[in-house]
């Protein structure tokens, strides 16, 4: 019976080459559903490889869920097989992960780790170990339990270092550093899980990093984060480079690889005629073998039917061999994220660090590039027009929210780009692209509504609709537990009641922004504090205390021009701080201040920011006395706001903008209980936030004759990314 077992085997391999996946199982299930009994062992190993085939090529988790705990049972009576039960417990875990049914998960991974420390001190079981804890501590941080699931990865860190697996190390601790991202309790708790990463990267050899290609991208993407959430621009623009530099590398070899299989199956075609004369057959045999070890170098590919179990994949899309990007070495050799998602998250860091430089015609390269990624992904997950949450698969949801939430930042960047550029038709165009996405997936997206609210804010404000832009900044307020985010919101809504003018706005004003400038020191990083810094400033030139006013405001132009590298930032600064300076009757430093503006805000094409430096510079020349100056700023001035006006006019005609302004949230279609329930099993649990900083401004209030502006500040969304 052994033989017979060999040979659907071997023909379920020879099916799953050809990707006829539905033979394949066919073939499989024949040996579990024979009249004749085998061995209780061949039915286990059967079902194991049934149960990997649909949880690597289909939706069917129930089926694969039904196989593994089939399994179990059998393997119940049987002492030793280790290796086996270990596998089906890592398995098992696998579909409970796909479904969100987080308690059946924890407890078959207790099981599994209870088995390994009674099995003896063999390296495999060490490595079963290792990977048990690495899906109890992501389990663990979905609901939330850090201090559980750093303990978790501590246990793995532990085994891998007692059999001394470097690549094994420096999986757990990137893990330990993401989880510490996530909660951010001590900065000297997550500088040394920073450190401890750089010193395990150092100590693996260049040719075992090239095995691991989804370490590198894990760790420069942790430590771009870290870099980001203290404002290090800095420090961080190496990773940036290191890591666009690592996704074009592995692009050619991807390009190269997927060459080498077209090659390999021209000559599987070839090799499969009769006809075929002897010497023929053996030299394109020959290459065929070459081209097969080539393909195992690259990546580390391996025959179809023959991968190691996939117990920490995440989503379920079908995969080609090579096409992931591996984390780590077996039983542990699943990814963090899959290879087109990390490609995106490479654009979207790109992107960010470009954006306040003025590198807009690279960011909408990226954003295009990105974007299109994202939407081909969706499009594999079953998202296409029309199809909304409650119409996935439990097993795509997770994956689904991953994608849409890098949707939504590239969007999102985009607004900010568009605003920025006054190019508000465009701006409006992506913001109503985020409310269609959101209101198809409002459960998914849910972390999303306060950005929403917040970009509806600044459209409102660009356009010089201040009323309605404060509301929308306190609806994100109220959606928003981050306290960073909150206090951005009151700054925004503080300046745009600002804007308005009248006693009790300005009150209104006072009110929002005195709190947040007493508690402006407790933010990690100073991208809250820089915007505090501007908005209090224009609160002590309200109350006419301009020296102290000018200090403060001199003291955020200090860290934005320091820390953050924000070129607008810097524009809005200097231009208060010129017109600050001819209030002061300091028209030196006003003039020289002014000039430094207005070339920034001409590289920035920041229409706005342009018009309102000239206005303080047709001030300054009019004190001054320069006639001809006066006249000659004028009437570039009259120019840009005339372009202005018809880019405001414009937006007012489109059917989009009294949506947009209009105070009062989206409505959403409310889901029933049970449909709730099914789409929070996956994405909301994961932590939809990847912790990037999203791109959103504020306004200052401007001379009569000058349009409102947008002052770029990034705060920075204190979301909770899951292993």
């Amino acid at each position: 019976m052994e033989a017979v077992a060999e040979g659907l085997w071997g023909l379920a391999d020879e099916h799953e080459k050809k990707g006829e996946l539905g033979k394949a199982v066919k073939c499989l299930e024949a040996i579990c559903q024979s009249q004749v009994s085998f061995f209780p062992i061949v039915e286990v190993k059967t079902r194991l490889r049934i149960a990997t085939i649909l949880l690597h090529h289909s939706h069917n988790v129930n089926h694969a869920r039904s196989h593994l705990e089939r399994s179990q049972l059998l393997l119940k009576s049987i002492p030793s097989c280790f290796e086996l039960k270990c596998r089906a417990y890592s398995l098992l875990s696998q579909c409970y992960h796909l479904v969100g049914a987080i308690p059946p998960q924890k407890q078959v991974l207790h099981k599994g780790l209870d088995l390994t420390a009674s099995a003896g001190n063999e390296i495999s079981m060490k490595l079963w170990s290792c990977n048990f804890n690495s899906q109890l501590a992501n389990a663990l941080s979905i609901e939330g339990d850090y201090r559980g699931s750093l303990y978790a990865l501590e246990c793995g860190y532990v085994c891998a270092t007692e059999i001394c697996y470097p690549e094994l190390q420096m999986f757990f601790a990137t893990s330990i550093l993401h989880v510490h991202l996530m909660q951010w309790d001590e900065d000297s708790l997550v500088e040394q899980a920073v450190n401890k990463c750089n010193d395990i990267w150092d100590s693996i050899g260049v040719d075992k990093r090239r095995q691991c290609p989804g370490l590198l991208f894990y760790n420069e993407l942790l430590h771009i984060f870290y870099r980001l959430r203290l404002c290090d621009y800095k420090n961080a623009a190496p990773h940036v480079d290191n890591l666009d530099a690592a996704m074009k590398a592995d692009m050619q070899q991807m390009q190269k690889m997927q060459e080498l299989i077209m090659e390999l199956d021209a000559l599987d075609q070839s090799l499969s005629r009769s006809d075929l004369h002897y010497r023929e057959r053996a030299a394109l045999s020959e290459k065929q073998a070459m081209i097969q070890k080539q393909l195992r170098n690259i990546n580390g590919v391996s025959p179809v039917g023959q991968e190691t179990l996939e117990p920490v994949y995440f989503g379920n899309v079908t995969k080609k061999p090579g096409d992931k990007l591996q984390l780590g070495p077996p039983p542990i050799d699943g990814e963090w994220l899959p290879r087109s998602a990390v490609y995106a998250l490479v654009d979207l860091i790109v992107v960010i660090f470009g954006r306040p430089k003025g590198l807009f015609k690279e960011c909408g390269k990226r954003i295009q590039s990105g974007m299109r990624l994202i939407q081909d992904e969706l499009v594999k997950l079953g998202i296409t027009d029309g199809v909304k949450e409650v119409d996935l698969q439990h097993s795509s949801i997770w994956m689904a929210g991953v994608y849409l939430m890098i949707l939504i930042q590239f969007l999102e960047n985009k607004v900010a780009i568009e605003l920025t550029r006054a190019e508000f038709v465009e701006a409006q165009e992506a913001l109503i692209q985020m409310k269609n996405w959101f209101m198809r997936f409002p459960t998914i997206l849910q972390a999303c509504e306060c950005i929403i609210e917040m970009l509806r804010g600044q459209y409102a404000h660009s356009v010089g609709c201040y009323n309605e832009a404060a509301f929308h900044f306190i609806e994100a307020l109220k959606l928003t537990e981050s306290k960073s985010m909150q206090a951005m919101c009151q700054v925004y809504a503080g300046v745009s009641y600002f804007c308005i003018g009248d006693a009790e706005s300005s009150t209104q004003a006072r009110d929002l922004i005195g709190p947040v400038y007493g508690v402006m020191d407790s933010f990690v990083g100073v991208r809250e504090k820089t915007g505090v810094l501007f908005a209090y400033g224009l609160l002590l030139m309200k109350q006419q205390d301009l020296q102290e006013a000018r200090n403060r405001l001199a003291r955020g132009l200090q860290l934005t021009h320091t820390y953050l590298g924000n070129l607008q930032l810097v524009s809005q600064y200097l231009t208060i701080l010129g017109s600050l300076a001819l209030r002061l009757h300091d028209t030196v430093q006003a003039r020289e201040i002014l000039r430094s503006s207005l070339t920034l805000a001409k590289k920035l094409y920041d229409v706005p920011t342009q018009i309102w430096v000239l206005s303080v510079l047709t001030a300054l020349y009019k004190e001054l006395g320069e006639r001809g100056n006066e006249m000659e700023n004028a009437e570039f001035q009259a120019k840009r706001l005339e372009d202005l006006n018809k880019r405001l006019g414009d937006a007012q005609a489109s059917i989009y903008h009294i949506e947009l302004i209009e105070k009062a949230r989206f409505e959403v279609h409310q889901l029933h209980e049970s449909d709730m329930k099914r789409a929070m099993a996956g994405p909301t649990t994961m932590g939809v936030n990847l912790d990037i900083p999203e791109s959103i401004g504020l306004s200052a209030p401007l001379p009569p004759s000058s349009s409102s502006r947008l002052v770029d500040i990034d705060s920075s969304r204190r979301g909770k990314r899951r292993i």
